[in-house]
Order: C-alpha cells, then sequence, then structure tokens
C-alpha cells in the first residue's frame, strides 16, 4: 500500500500557472496534506513540506543534514547530483563545521557592515542609472543587462576585491551563467571561467594581500592552516555567485510588480524610504530561491505527524511558508505596507517571518546586503527616472521556465525624462 502511494506522488517541483504566481498544489496541500510525499526526477520521493510552522521546524532540527553526500540527500536534477561530489562550502555543511568556515566571511555581512557599504550601493546605483540616461532609450533599453545585474556583481566584486578592469568581464561570464538563453555547454563554460578566475585571485591575494574579503580569507585561514587554498577559492566562488541571479530576479520582479500596482507605486514614488517596507513584502510576495531548503534525515524525526526515517530526503518549501494563511492575512495579495508599523498604516505583521532568506543556522548570509541593494534600487529608479516604464505589453514579459525559481530573464523598458529631471551623483 504505502509503495503505490510512494509511486502516485505527485511530481515535485510543480509549475507556476502563468508568470510569477506560485503552483496551486501549495495552497491545497496546506489545507489537506501539509506533510507528503512527492516524487523527483530520479524517482525518489521525499517529503515535501508546506506550513510555515513545520518548514521553520524542519530548518532548526539537528536530527536533519544539510551535507549533500549523504544517501537520500534531495536533489532536484542530475546536475544538483554532480554538482554533490564537489567539495562543499558552509551551505552545505552541518555543525560545528557549518559556523566554523561561515564564521570566517560572516563579520563583512552583517548589518552594522552592510550599513558602512550602503554610500558604495549608491554611487554604484546612480552610476548605472546616470549611465542608461546618458545612452537614452530610442530603442528599448534591457534592464536586466544595464542595472539590474550590475547592480549585485558590482558591490560583491568590491567586498571580494576583484580588479576594477575586471568588472566588464566577471560580469558578461555572470550573465552568460544564469540568464537562461544560454546553451548548458555555454553555461558550463562560463561557471569554470569563474571558478577559474576566483582561484587565480586567490593564489595572488595570497603573495600580495589586500583590503578585501580573499585576502582576509587567505591570511587568517588559508596561511595558518585552516582551510586550504581550494576551500578559499570555492568560498569566494559562493559569494560571487550564489546570490547574483536572484538579485537580478528581485530587481525585475520587483519593478513588474509595481507596474502591476499603480497605487502603490505612486506612493512610492511619493515616499521612497517606504522602499524598506516594499522589499519585505517583496520577497515574501515572491521567494526567487525556493529549491534550496532541502534536508535528509540522520536519525528518527517527527514533523505534523508524519515519521520521517533516517536517510529519507526532506524538501520545506519556503515559498509555501511564506503564502501561509496561518501566518499572514490574505497572502496572496501584495501589500507593500504589510510590514509597517499599523501607526504609519500597515498591517504590523512580522517581517522577519518571511521566508525568502530562509530560516534557522542556514538564513542567508547576505540577506543584510540584498535587503540594502534592493532597499537603494527601489529607493533610487523612480526618483531618477518617474516615467520609466515597460516597453511590451504585461503579458510578454519573459519569465524564468514554471518549474525553475521564478524569476524574469529579460526586461525591456522605456522613460521619458521630464524637463525638472537631474543627474544622482
Amino acid at each position: 500500500m504505502a509503495s503505490s502511494k510512494m509511486e502516485s506522488a505527485p511530481k515535485f517541483p510543480f509549475s507556476r500557472p502563468k508568470g510569477a504566481e506560485p503552483p496551486t498544489e501549495f495552497a491545497k496541500l496546506r489545507a489537506t496534506d501539509p506533510v507528503s510525499h512527492v516524487t523527483l526526477w530520479d524517482n525518489s520521493h521525499p517529503w515535501l513540506v508546506t506550513k510555515h510552522k513545520d518548514v521553520c521546524s524542519v530548518l532548526t532540527d539537528k536530527r536533519l543534514s544539510k551535507e549533500r553526500t549523504r544517501p537520500g540527500f534531495p536533489e532536484m536534477s542530475a546536475g544538483g547530483k554532480a554538482a554533490a561530489k564537489n567539495k562543499p562550502t558552509f551551505v552545505d555543511m552541518d555543525p560545528p563545521q557549518h559556523m566554523q568556515q561561515r564564521s570566517m566571511v560572516e563579520p563583512l555581512f552583517t548589518k552594522e557592515a552592510v550599513e558602512k557599504l550602503r554610500p558604495h550601493i549608491q554611487e554604484t546605483v546612480d552610476k548605472l542609472l546616470n549611465d542608461m540616461v546618458k545612452r537614452g532609450c530610442e530603442k528599448p533599453v534591457d534592464l536586466t543587462e544595464n542595472f539590474a545585474l550590475p547592480v549585485p556583481s558590482y558591490t560583491i566584486y568590491g567586498i571580494l576585491g576583484v580588479p576594477m578592469e575586471d568588472l566588464g568581464f566577471l560580469t558578461k561570464q555572470a550573465s552568460i551563467r544564469s540568464n537562461g538563453s544560454s546553451t548548458a555547454r555555454e553555461a558550463s563554460g562560463a561557471n569554470q571561467t569563474l571558478l577559474d578566475y576566483m582561484g587565480n585571485l586567490v593564489e595572488k591575494r595570497m603573495k600580495e594581500p589586500k583590503n578585501d574579503l580573499i585576502s582576509k580569507l587567505c591570511t587568517e585561514q588559508v596561511k595558518p592552516g585552516h582551510i586550504e587554498k581550494s576551500d578559499a577559492r570555492q568560498i569566494a566562488f559562493l559569494l560571487l555567485v550564489a546570490g547574483n541571479a536572484t538579485m537580478v530576479n528581485m530587481i525585475n520582479l520587483g519593478l513588474v510588480t509595481l507596474f502591476q500596482h499603480p497605487a502603490q507605486l505612486k506612493k512610492l514614488k511619493a515616499n521612497p524610504n517606504l522602499s524598506h517596507y516594499f522589499v519585505s513584502e517583496l520577497t515574501r510576495y515572491h521567494v526567487a530561491s525556493a529549491l534550496a531548503t532541502r534536508r535528509v534525515a540522520k536519525e528518527p524525526t517527527e514533523v505534523h505527524g508524519k515519521k520521517i526515517k533516517p536517510g529519507e530526503g526532506v524538501i520545506a518549501s519556503n515559498m509555501s511558508a511564506s503564502r501561509d494563511e496561518d501566518v499572514f492575512s490574505d497572502p496572496d495579495t501584495f501589500d507593500m505596507m504589510r510590514f509597517a508599523p499599523k501607526e504609519e498604516g500597515g498591517k504590523g505583521e512580522d517581517w522577519y517571518k518571511a521566508m525568502g532568506f530562509g530560516w534557522g543556522e542556514h538564513r542567508c548570509i547576505g540577506e543584510w546586503l540584498s535587503r540594502a541593494e534592493l532597499e537603494i534600487v527601489f529607493a533610487t529608479i523612480f526618483q531618477k527616472l518617474p516615467e520609466l516604464r515597460l516597453a511590451i505589453p504585461m503579458e510578454e514579459v519573459k519569465y524564468t521556465p514554471p518549474e525553475r525559481d521564478v524569476g524574469i530573464t529579460e526586461l525591456p523598458v522605456v522613460w521619458q525624462m521630464r524637463k525638472d529631471s537631474v543627474m544622482i551623483g
């Protein structure tokens, strides 16, 4: 009986019905079967967890492992299964190794450290927007290539210590790696190019350290023998690529969402300081990294009354958790004032419970940096380009494939400069 039930388990990942809408299966499962089996590409049958409280439980349960080399760990593709054999970084480690390695770089990503980066991020955003204005838009401009990709790329390059003259080359490789229109061979080649580049930069900083993250890894961790040079390369590569595609998608999704909600766009234009609340709602409403919160049981455990045996995989859906009716009021409605205090006209809901950055000790190390970048982007772009609009009908926006993480691959825009507009910076 159990075997036939496994065989009839629905295929996962589920597909979005259209655009950025989450799969309808999540709401049904939250209501009827919050912890259930699904079928993956390799005919394995991990558990899918859909309720917010259960997702939080999974992501804080020490009996569940993040180590991808353990038998039963749910991989989402053949490529993922192959990649799992590579030397891991902290994102795929359990305690105590996880925090030992994460703590090597975490000081550069704390809220306090990121606050010091805000002027640099603002300068980057201003320069990119000014360059767009100078070039004009006689033809529609792809916002991804000209703005959404360079913003997070240039910021992380600065943290890592990438020489300025290499920015264009690396940004092009990052685009090939993640833009969705490259062939598998092109994407793989760009991936290796970036990995080799980071390896060469580690070698340079071993000999000639500077005031950057790679130098910090080399002098504080590699030279004393805490980690190997290959570890430093992998960590640097992870930080280079991990958040870039997600950030590009969040910028594009944020713009399209505002165009879909003109009253809220008008409110943000009138008060750009609301970008703080807007970003918190954006990262709840659109979970652009929704397939990473996976585990495998090391010991017997139980979630929502279901017994999970050692070696069974678990997928904790942060996308489903972010739409949980028991945690967020009217969760399928985008409301940029959801997390604003009631005295400011908001709903006063708890922003920290939104699952866009995960939960528990593996919560995204780059959360504060991502929030700062998005807040600055959305506080600035409509002040500089108040007439910014899509160059195509809304129904022609190109989204990522419906079974993949939600995103927008290219975004053609146009604008009309007002006579009172001024250059920023």
